[in-house]
């Protein structure tokens, strides 16, 4: 089975490693600390994928955001009753709970753990999509996937997993892959909340790329601003 959390852990840079990368240390430090899942934003997930597993966290990301906006269209249209991202009884709208909570299973947002190929294929399109937006600037060079390699090597995964991880790093940023794997509106939203995660998204390479992702996504651009607050309000 495809093991994404593994693979964010190894992705992921710790407080040692950055501080390596800080002082001009070379290496995976380097190469990820300010890109793969080193934004604020992703730090603040962090705590949360520890906790809730890496998919059920970016999916509550989503998941929170998603139950947001419906809720502001809802209030702005008395008249329509607004899609869930859960079931609830009909004409309702979903409730957005105080606290950040992981993603619902047997959703779009996390499928049932039961269901093993819904859950792999989600989880490889999360790790394409956060992979891609690291590449959106040009961060990752030859020498930073070198180093990469050799500490996905290091880690306990899978060869699958392992290949998988090696031809999406090697590979050129291929926004048609990553926006296939847009099932739904829902996977849709998780995709550009992994990618948002993912890097700082303080440089123009990274904001027009996360603004070409939502278009591409056919994502409505005040569920775009949701995930953002969402994202921006969440703590470890």
């Amino acid at each position: 089975m495809f093991d994404v959390n593994k693979i964010v852990t190894a992705l992921q840079t710790n407080p040692n490693a950055q501080r390596t990368a800080m002082a001009g240390g070379g290496g995976f430090a380097a190469g990820l600390a300010t890109s793969m899942l080193m934004g604020k934003k992703g730090r603040k997930m962090m705590g949360k994928a520890a906790k809730y597993g890496a998919v059920a966290a970016l999916g509550g990301l989503a998941y929170h955001a998603w139950n947001k906006h419906q809720q502001g269209k809802a209030s702005g249209d008395a008249g329509a009753a607004p899609a869930a991202a859960t079931p609830a009884a009909a004409g309702s709208v979903p409730q957005v709970p105080a606290e950040y909570e992981a993603a619902p299973t047997n959703t779009a947002f996390l499928p049932a753990p039961t269901d093993e190929a819904a859950q792999d294929e989600l989880g490889k399109s999360l790790v394409r999509a956060m992979i891609a937006a690291a590449k959106a600037d040009g961060k990752i060079d030859a020498d930073e996937k070198s180093a990469i390699f050799e500490r996905l090597n290091a880690m306990d995964l899978d060869a699958d997993s392992k290949a998988f991880v090696f031809d999406e790093l090697s590979a050129p940023l291929d926004v048609n892959a990553v926006v296939a794997g847009a099932r739904c509106p829902e996977t849709a939203a998780e995709i550009y909340a992994a990618s948002l995660v993912a890097i700082e998204a303080d440089t123009a390479a990274e904001q027009a790329y996360l603004q070409m992702l939502a278009a591409r996504l056919d994502l409505e651009p005040g569920l775009v601003e949701e995930i953002h607050r969402s994202a921006d309000a969440q703590t470890v």
